[in-house]
């Protein structure tokens, strides 16, 4: 049986980064008074979150019939869902 806590201990990584790069880390974790560590963490969960709202936003965007507004009185039937094509 596989332990559920595993899931909530945050993974390491290691990232290769440019100096310039490491160097702004560093003065933002500083002025942010956090580590290295949990500001790329922040950035990149920014960043996640961003792409699931764009990616939301395109299918909304979406023409009815592939996704965007969900209308439960145009749903199939059963029999059409198990429709073989």
């Amino acid at each position: 049986m596989r332990s559920r806590y595993t899931n909530l201990v945050p993974k390491r990584i290691t990232i290769a980064l440019r100096p310039e790069v490491a160097q702004w880390a560093r003065g933002k974790a500083a002025d942010e008074n956090t580590s290295i560590s949990k500001v790329i963490s922040r950035l990149l969960e920014k960043e996640m979150q961003a792409a699931y709202w764009r990616a939301y936003e395109e299918w909304k965007s979406l023409p009815g019939d592939l996704g965007g507004s969900i209308d439960a009185s145009q749903r199939f039937s059963r029999d059409e869902a198990h429709e073989r094509r």
